[in-house]
Protein backbone atom coordinates (compact mmCIF):
# COMPACT_ATOMS: atom_id res chain seq x y z
CA UNK A 1 0.00 0.00 0.00
CA UNK A 2 0.99 3.28 -0.92
CA UNK A 3 1.46 5.83 1.36
CA UNK A 4 0.28 9.51 0.02
CA UNK A 5 1.33 12.52 1.79
CA UNK A 6 -1.11 15.42 2.26
CA UNK A 7 -0.15 18.89 2.59
CA UNK A 8 -2.98 19.31 5.28
CA UNK A 9 -1.14 16.90 7.68
CA UNK A 10 1.65 18.82 7.75
CA UNK A 11 0.48 22.18 8.09
CA UNK A 12 -1.85 20.11 11.41
CA UNK A 13 1.69 19.18 12.59
CA UNK A 14 3.25 22.66 12.49
CA UNK A 15 0.06 24.40 14.02
CA UNK A 16 0.53 22.10 16.89
CA UNK A 17 3.68 22.24 17.27
CA UNK A 18 3.57 26.17 17.51
CA UNK A 19 0.51 26.16 19.47
CA UNK A 20 2.70 23.76 22.29
CA UNK A 21 5.86 26.22 21.81
CA UNK A 22 3.69 29.27 22.83
CA UNK A 23 2.01 28.15 25.56
CA UNK A 24 5.47 26.90 26.87
CA UNK A 25 6.98 30.41 26.42
CA UNK A 26 3.73 32.24 27.83
CA UNK A 27 4.34 29.50 30.78
CA UNK A 28 7.76 30.51 31.49
CA UNK A 29 7.16 34.24 30.76
CA UNK A 30 4.35 33.88 33.55
CA UNK A 31 6.74 31.91 36.22
CA UNK A 32 10.23 32.86 35.34
CA UNK A 33 9.54 36.59 34.32
CA UNK A 34 12.53 38.10 36.43
CA UNK A 35 15.00 35.56 33.69
CA UNK A 36 13.12 36.36 30.74
CA UNK A 37 13.28 40.37 31.29
CA UNK A 38 17.01 39.91 32.24
CA UNK A 39 17.64 38.01 29.05
CA UNK A 40 16.09 40.42 27.00
CA UNK A 41 17.55 43.25 28.37
CA UNK A 42 21.29 41.69 28.09
CA UNK A 43 20.38 40.88 24.03
CA UNK A 44 19.07 44.64 23.97
CA UNK A 45 22.49 45.88 25.31
CA UNK A 46 24.37 43.34 23.40
CA UNK A 47 22.45 44.39 19.96
CA UNK A 48 22.37 48.30 21.12
CA UNK A 49 24.83 49.35 18.32
CA UNK A 50 22.55 47.45 15.72
CA UNK A 51 19.86 49.11 17.37
CA UNK A 52 21.34 52.29 17.20
CA UNK A 53 22.49 51.42 12.81
CA UNK A 54 19.12 50.83 12.06
CA UNK A 55 17.20 54.14 13.81
CA UNK A 56 20.46 55.96 12.34
CA UNK A 57 19.54 54.79 8.68
CA UNK A 58 15.99 54.97 8.92
CA UNK A 59 16.44 58.61 10.10
CA UNK A 60 19.02 59.15 7.34
CA UNK A 61 17.07 57.95 4.71
CA UNK A 62 14.76 60.83 3.23
CA UNK A 63 17.85 62.68 3.40
CA UNK A 64 20.12 60.18 1.13
CA UNK A 65 16.82 59.90 -1.22
CA UNK A 66 15.95 63.46 -1.99
CA UNK A 67 19.99 64.20 -2.78
CA UNK A 68 19.72 61.10 -4.85
CA UNK A 69 17.03 61.54 -6.82
CA UNK A 70 16.94 65.44 -7.27
CA UNK A 71 20.38 66.20 -7.57
CA UNK A 72 23.23 63.08 -8.08
CA UNK A 73 20.76 61.38 -10.39
CA UNK A 74 19.62 64.36 -12.69
CA UNK A 75 23.30 65.16 -12.91
CA UNK A 76 24.21 61.72 -14.13
CA UNK A 77 21.44 61.74 -16.40
CA UNK A 78 22.35 65.13 -17.78
CA UNK A 79 26.22 64.16 -17.94
CA UNK A 80 24.60 61.22 -20.64
CA UNK A 81 25.65 58.36 -18.14
CA UNK A 82 23.20 54.86 -18.51
CA UNK A 83 22.13 53.40 -15.78
CA UNK A 84 24.58 50.49 -15.35
CA UNK A 85 24.88 48.59 -12.31
CA UNK A 86 28.18 50.46 -11.68
CA UNK A 87 27.21 53.13 -12.07
CA UNK A 88 24.07 52.80 -9.63
CA UNK A 89 26.20 52.09 -6.89
CA UNK A 90 28.52 54.92 -7.58
CA UNK A 91 25.39 56.95 -7.77
CA UNK A 92 24.67 55.78 -4.07
CA UNK A 93 28.26 56.10 -2.51
CA UNK A 94 28.10 59.30 -3.78
CA UNK A 95 24.43 60.54 -2.43
CA UNK A 96 25.86 58.49 0.86
CA UNK A 97 28.45 60.55 1.35
CA UNK A 98 26.84 63.86 0.72
CA UNK A 99 24.25 62.33 2.73
CA UNK A 100 26.52 62.38 5.89
CA UNK A 101 28.34 65.54 4.65
CA UNK A 102 25.53 67.81 5.50
CA UNK A 103 24.68 66.01 8.48
CA UNK A 104 27.69 66.24 9.87
CA UNK A 105 27.90 69.96 8.84
CA UNK A 106 24.80 71.07 10.33
CA UNK A 107 26.01 68.99 13.55
CA UNK A 108 28.95 70.98 13.58
CA UNK A 109 27.68 74.58 12.99
CA UNK A 110 24.88 73.78 15.38
CA UNK A 111 27.37 72.68 17.79
CA UNK A 112 29.82 75.67 16.59
CA UNK A 113 27.14 78.24 17.14
CA UNK A 114 24.96 76.94 19.92
CA UNK A 115 27.22 74.68 22.66
CA UNK A 116 30.02 78.19 23.50
CA UNK A 117 27.40 80.12 24.32
CA UNK A 118 25.62 76.86 26.20
CA UNK A 119 29.16 76.34 28.00
CA UNK A 120 28.87 80.37 29.06
CA UNK A 121 25.79 80.47 30.24
CA UNK A 122 25.93 76.94 32.42
CA UNK A 123 29.41 78.08 34.04
CA UNK A 124 27.82 82.05 34.39
CA UNK A 125 24.76 80.13 36.53
CA UNK A 126 27.36 78.52 38.47
CA UNK A 127 29.39 80.89 39.60
CA UNK A 128 26.84 83.56 40.00
CA UNK A 129 24.64 80.97 41.84
CA UNK A 130 24.82 82.54 45.13
CA UNK A 131 23.96 85.68 44.09
CA UNK A 132 20.72 84.62 42.30
CA UNK A 133 19.66 82.80 45.58
CA UNK A 134 20.63 85.45 47.53
CA UNK A 135 18.57 88.14 44.67
CA UNK A 136 16.11 85.53 44.97
CA UNK A 137 16.08 85.46 48.77
CA UNK A 138 15.43 89.11 48.88
CA UNK A 139 12.54 89.59 46.47
CA UNK A 140 10.72 86.78 48.45
CA UNK A 141 11.13 88.63 51.76
CA UNK A 142 10.05 92.06 50.03
CA UNK A 143 6.85 90.41 48.56
CA UNK A 144 5.92 88.71 52.47
CA UNK A 145 6.95 91.63 54.06
CA UNK A 146 4.16 93.44 52.08
CA UNK A 147 1.64 90.24 52.45
CA UNK A 148 1.50 89.06 56.46
CA UNK A 149 -0.76 86.51 55.98
CA UNK A 150 1.26 85.22 53.30
CA UNK A 151 4.42 85.18 55.43
CA UNK A 152 2.73 83.39 58.34
CA UNK A 153 1.95 80.42 56.03
CA UNK A 154 5.20 80.29 54.26
CA UNK A 155 6.93 80.19 57.93
CA UNK A 156 4.73 77.91 59.28
CA UNK A 157 5.18 75.71 56.09
CA UNK A 158 9.35 76.07 56.83
CA UNK A 159 9.05 75.37 60.24
CA UNK A 160 7.07 72.28 59.17
CA UNK A 161 9.15 70.92 56.76
CA UNK A 162 12.77 71.61 57.60
CA UNK A 163 13.06 69.32 60.22
CA UNK A 164 11.67 66.58 58.03
CA UNK A 165 14.01 67.81 55.17
CA UNK A 166 16.94 67.30 58.08
CA UNK A 167 15.55 64.39 58.96
CA UNK A 168 16.06 62.84 55.32
CA UNK A 169 19.18 64.06 55.19
CA UNK A 170 20.34 62.65 58.02
CA UNK A 171 18.85 59.39 57.67
CA UNK A 172 19.03 58.22 54.19
CA UNK A 173 21.23 60.19 51.86
CA UNK A 174 24.60 60.46 54.13
CA UNK A 175 24.49 56.98 54.95
CA UNK A 176 23.69 56.11 51.35
CA UNK A 177 26.49 58.76 49.97
CA UNK A 178 28.68 55.99 48.71
CA UNK A 179 25.93 54.62 46.60
CA UNK A 180 25.07 57.81 45.54
CA UNK A 181 28.65 57.88 44.14
CA UNK A 182 28.47 54.25 42.29
CA UNK A 183 25.26 55.53 40.87
CA UNK A 184 27.02 58.85 39.52
CA UNK A 185 29.94 56.90 38.24
CA UNK A 186 27.55 53.80 36.34
CA UNK A 187 26.04 57.03 34.78
CA UNK A 188 29.05 58.78 33.86
CA UNK A 189 30.01 54.98 32.17
CA UNK A 190 26.58 54.82 30.72
CA UNK A 191 26.99 58.06 28.56
CA UNK A 192 30.30 56.97 27.28
CA UNK A 193 28.93 53.71 26.32
CA UNK A 194 26.09 54.90 24.52
CA UNK A 195 28.20 57.51 22.64
CA UNK A 196 30.69 54.31 21.66
CA UNK A 197 27.43 52.03 20.36
CA UNK A 198 26.22 55.25 18.54
CA UNK A 199 29.83 55.45 16.82
CA UNK A 200 29.46 51.75 16.20
CA UNK A 201 25.92 52.66 15.02
CA UNK A 202 26.80 55.17 12.88
CA UNK A 203 29.29 52.95 10.75
CA UNK A 204 26.52 49.92 10.31
CA UNK A 205 24.05 53.02 9.12
CA UNK A 206 26.43 53.61 6.64
CA UNK A 207 26.17 49.47 5.12
CA UNK A 208 22.30 49.94 5.42
CA UNK A 209 22.17 52.91 3.30
CA UNK A 210 24.32 51.27 0.69
CA UNK A 211 21.70 48.43 0.32
CA UNK A 212 18.36 49.36 1.65
CA UNK A 213 16.52 48.50 -1.28
CA UNK A 214 18.25 44.75 -1.22
CA UNK A 215 17.24 44.58 2.52
CA UNK A 216 14.02 45.58 1.80
CA UNK A 217 13.36 43.46 -1.16
CA UNK A 218 14.54 40.62 1.07
CA UNK A 219 11.99 41.04 3.91
CA UNK A 220 8.99 41.09 1.32
CA UNK A 221 10.44 37.99 -0.25
CA UNK A 222 10.39 36.70 3.57
CA UNK A 223 6.80 37.68 3.86
CA UNK A 224 5.56 36.55 0.04
CA UNK A 225 7.45 32.83 1.23
CA UNK A 226 5.24 33.00 4.52
CA UNK A 227 2.06 34.26 3.96
CA UNK A 228 -0.33 33.98 0.93
CA UNK A 229 -0.43 36.35 -2.06
CA UNK A 230 -3.41 38.65 -0.49
CA UNK A 231 -2.27 38.75 3.48
CA UNK A 232 1.38 39.44 2.29
CA UNK A 233 -0.11 42.32 0.02
CA UNK A 234 -1.91 43.91 3.07
CA UNK A 235 1.10 43.39 5.55
CA UNK A 236 3.09 45.10 3.01
CA UNK A 237 0.55 48.21 2.69
CA UNK A 238 0.59 48.27 6.31
CA UNK A 239 4.33 48.60 6.87
CA UNK A 240 4.37 51.49 4.72
CA UNK A 241 1.44 53.07 6.83
CA UNK A 242 3.49 52.72 9.47
CA UNK A 243 6.45 54.01 7.94
CA UNK A 244 4.32 57.37 6.45
CA UNK A 245 3.26 57.86 9.50
CA UNK A 246 6.26 57.73 11.41
CA UNK A 247 8.82 59.53 9.27
CA UNK A 248 5.77 61.99 9.27
CA UNK A 249 5.08 62.57 12.71
CA UNK A 250 8.62 62.48 13.87
CA UNK A 251 10.24 64.52 10.70
CA UNK A 252 7.56 67.15 11.11
CA UNK A 253 8.07 67.61 14.61
CA UNK A 254 11.72 67.88 14.38
CA UNK A 255 11.27 71.01 11.87
CA UNK A 256 8.52 72.07 14.04
CA UNK A 257 11.20 72.02 17.16
CA UNK A 258 13.62 73.99 15.24
CA UNK A 259 11.38 76.58 14.19
CA UNK A 260 10.05 77.24 17.63
CA UNK A 261 13.14 77.00 19.32
CA UNK A 262 14.65 80.18 16.69
CA UNK A 263 11.08 81.98 17.36
CA UNK A 264 12.23 81.70 21.10
CA UNK A 265 15.53 82.91 20.41
CA UNK A 266 14.32 86.20 18.54
CA UNK A 267 11.92 86.93 20.84
CA UNK A 268 13.99 86.20 23.91
CA UNK A 269 16.66 88.63 22.68
CA UNK A 270 14.36 91.21 21.65
CA UNK A 271 12.87 91.13 25.15
CA UNK A 272 16.16 90.62 27.40
CA UNK A 273 15.87 87.29 28.69
CA UNK A 274 18.96 86.21 30.68
CA UNK A 275 20.28 83.25 28.84
CA UNK A 276 18.36 83.70 25.72
CA UNK A 277 20.60 80.50 23.66
CA UNK A 278 20.10 78.13 26.37
CA UNK A 279 16.40 78.86 27.44
CA UNK A 280 15.81 78.74 23.73
CA UNK A 281 17.77 75.48 23.15
CA UNK A 282 15.69 74.10 26.23
CA UNK A 283 12.09 75.26 24.65
CA UNK A 284 13.70 73.63 21.09
CA UNK A 285 14.21 70.48 22.64
CA UNK A 286 11.94 69.74 24.60
CA UNK A 287 9.31 70.54 22.06
CA UNK A 288 9.79 67.36 20.00
CA UNK A 289 7.81 66.03 23.20
CA UNK A 290 4.05 66.46 22.46
CA UNK A 291 1.78 68.45 24.82
CA UNK A 292 3.77 67.80 27.97
CA UNK A 293 6.79 68.98 25.94
CA UNK A 294 6.51 72.88 26.66
CA UNK A 295 5.46 72.29 29.97
CA UNK A 296 9.00 70.52 30.75
CA UNK A 297 11.12 72.39 29.10
CA UNK A 298 9.47 75.78 29.77
CA UNK A 299 8.98 75.22 33.45
CA UNK A 300 12.32 75.29 34.62
CA UNK A 301 13.68 77.93 31.79
CA UNK A 302 11.21 80.21 33.94
CA UNK A 303 12.97 79.17 37.26
CA UNK A 304 16.37 79.79 35.94
CA UNK A 305 15.12 83.42 34.38
CA UNK A 306 13.16 83.53 37.93
CA UNK A 307 16.67 83.45 39.62
CA UNK A 308 18.01 86.42 37.82
CA UNK A 309 15.67 88.80 37.21
CA UNK A 310 11.56 88.26 38.50
CA UNK A 311 10.37 90.37 36.14
CA UNK A 312 12.11 88.80 33.42
CA UNK A 313 10.68 85.63 34.34
CA UNK A 314 7.18 87.16 34.22
CA UNK A 315 7.97 88.40 30.43
CA UNK A 316 9.67 85.38 29.60
CA UNK A 317 6.14 82.66 31.10
CA UNK A 318 3.83 84.93 28.75
CA UNK A 319 5.74 84.87 25.65
CA UNK A 320 5.89 81.08 25.90
CA UNK A 321 2.33 80.64 26.35
CA UNK A 322 2.12 83.16 22.82
CA UNK A 323 4.47 80.91 21.31
CA UNK A 324 3.20 77.37 22.49
CA UNK A 325 -0.41 78.84 21.26
CA UNK A 326 0.41 79.82 18.05
CA UNK A 327 2.62 76.43 17.64
CA UNK A 328 -0.68 74.66 18.81
CA UNK A 329 -3.28 76.24 17.14
CA UNK A 330 -0.74 77.48 13.64
CA UNK A 331 2.56 76.04 13.18
CA UNK A 332 2.20 72.69 13.87
CA UNK A 333 -1.19 71.60 12.15
CA UNK A 334 0.44 73.72 9.11
CA UNK A 335 3.78 71.21 9.38
CA UNK A 336 2.25 67.92 10.94
CA UNK A 337 -1.16 68.31 9.13
CA UNK A 338 -3.23 64.87 10.37
CA UNK A 339 0.06 62.62 10.33
CA UNK A 340 -1.53 60.94 13.30
CA UNK A 341 -5.26 60.79 13.04
CA UNK A 342 -5.51 61.28 16.58
CA UNK A 343 -7.93 62.96 19.01
CA UNK A 344 -6.30 65.58 21.81
CA UNK A 345 -7.30 62.88 24.35
CA UNK A 346 -5.62 60.05 22.69
CA UNK A 347 -2.65 61.66 22.17
CA UNK A 348 -2.69 62.30 26.03
CA UNK A 349 -3.33 58.88 26.89
CA UNK A 350 -0.60 57.30 24.45
CA UNK A 351 2.33 60.01 25.98
CA UNK A 352 0.79 58.84 29.56
CA UNK A 353 1.28 55.89 29.06
CA UNK A 354 4.33 55.41 27.10
CA UNK A 355 6.02 57.71 29.00
CA UNK A 356 5.68 55.88 31.86
CA UNK A 357 6.70 52.92 30.27
CA UNK A 358 9.59 53.91 28.31
CA UNK A 359 10.35 57.69 29.94
CA UNK A 360 11.33 60.44 27.50
CA UNK A 361 11.81 58.22 24.47
CA UNK A 362 8.09 56.83 25.09
CA UNK A 363 6.80 60.34 25.02
CA UNK A 364 8.81 61.06 21.80
CA UNK A 365 7.50 58.15 19.73
CA UNK A 366 4.63 57.24 21.71
CA UNK A 367 1.88 59.14 19.42
CA UNK A 368 3.01 57.46 16.11
CA UNK A 369 2.89 53.98 18.28
CA UNK A 370 -0.47 54.33 19.04
CA UNK A 371 -1.15 56.14 16.15
CA UNK A 372 -0.31 52.73 14.00
CA UNK A 373 -2.29 50.97 17.04
CA UNK A 374 -5.02 53.18 16.72
CA UNK A 375 -5.72 52.95 12.99
CA UNK A 376 -5.06 48.94 12.94
CA UNK A 377 -8.20 48.66 15.68
CA UNK A 378 -10.25 51.43 13.30
CA UNK A 379 -9.70 49.16 10.16
CA UNK A 380 -10.45 46.15 11.51
CA UNK A 381 -13.62 47.69 13.18
CA UNK A 382 -14.71 48.78 9.69
CA UNK A 383 -13.84 45.28 8.11
CA UNK A 384 -15.92 43.90 10.68
CA UNK A 385 -18.80 46.34 10.06
CA UNK A 386 -18.69 45.48 6.52
CA UNK A 387 -19.15 42.55 6.87
CA UNK A 388 -22.28 42.69 8.67
CA UNK A 389 -23.30 45.50 5.89
CA UNK A 390 -23.42 48.29 8.32
CA UNK A 391 -22.25 51.60 8.05
CA UNK A 392 -18.43 52.40 9.64
CA UNK A 393 -19.01 56.15 9.84
CA UNK A 394 -19.06 57.44 13.23
CA UNK A 395 -22.42 59.80 12.81
CA UNK A 396 -25.09 57.17 12.83
CA UNK A 397 -23.65 55.52 16.07
CA UNK A 398 -23.74 58.44 18.06
CA UNK A 399 -27.45 58.61 19.04
CA UNK A 400 -28.46 55.35 18.22
CA UNK A 401 -30.49 53.30 20.72
CA UNK A 402 -30.82 50.10 18.42
CA UNK A 403 -30.80 48.35 14.97
CA UNK A 404 -33.89 46.72 13.90
CA UNK A 405 -33.63 43.68 11.71
CA UNK A 406 -34.09 45.68 8.75
CA UNK A 407 -30.92 47.46 9.62
CA UNK A 408 -32.47 50.85 10.28
CA UNK A 409 -31.14 52.91 13.02
CA UNK A 410 -33.22 54.26 15.86
CA UNK A 411 -32.34 56.83 18.07
CA UNK A 412 -32.57 56.49 21.71
CA UNK A 413 -35.22 57.84 23.74
CA UNK A 414 -34.83 58.30 27.48
CA UNK A 415 -37.31 56.39 29.42
CA UNK A 416 -40.15 58.87 31.27
CA UNK A 417 -39.54 58.62 35.40
CA UNK A 418 -42.90 57.20 36.81
CA UNK A 419 -43.42 59.03 40.25
CA UNK A 420 -43.10 61.77 37.88
CA UNK A 421 -46.21 60.65 35.71
CA UNK A 422 -47.61 59.63 38.84
CA UNK A 423 -47.11 63.30 40.83
CA UNK A 424 -48.74 65.06 38.17
CA UNK A 425 -51.94 62.75 37.43
CA UNK A 426 -52.64 63.20 40.94
CA UNK A 427 -52.08 66.89 40.76
CA UNK A 428 -54.76 66.61 38.04
CA UNK A 429 -57.04 65.14 40.10
CA UNK A 430 -56.96 66.87 43.56
CA UNK A 431 -60.02 67.62 45.53
CA UNK A 432 -57.99 71.73 45.79
CA UNK A 433 -57.31 71.87 41.92
CA UNK A 434 -60.99 70.67 41.50
CA UNK A 435 -62.36 73.51 43.84
CA UNK A 436 -59.63 76.24 41.90
CA UNK A 437 -61.38 75.20 38.62
CA UNK A 438 -64.95 75.80 39.64
CA UNK A 439 -64.13 78.89 41.48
Amino acid sequence: MKFKFEKKYLYWGITAFLALAGAILFYYILFHRSNFIGGLDKFITIAMPIIDGFVLAYLFTPILNKIEKSIIKPLCLKAGLSMTPTVKRRIRAGSILATLVVILLVFYELFALILPEVVRSVQSIIFQFPIYVNNLSNWALLLLKDNPDLEATVNALINQYSTKVMEYVNTNLLPHINEVLKTVSLSVLGVFKALWNLIIGFIISVYLLGSKEKFAGQAKKIVYAVFDRKAGNEMISNFRFVHSTFIGFLGGKIVDSIIIGIICFVCTSIIGTPYSILVSMIIGLTNVIPFFGPWIGGIPSALLVLMVDPKQALYFGILIIVIQQFDGNILGPKILGDSTGLSGFWVIFSITIFGGLFGVLGMVVGVPIFAVFYAGVKSLVNRTLHKKNLPTELNPYMTVGQIEESMAFTEYVPPVKKKAVNKTAKQKNSPERDRSQKS
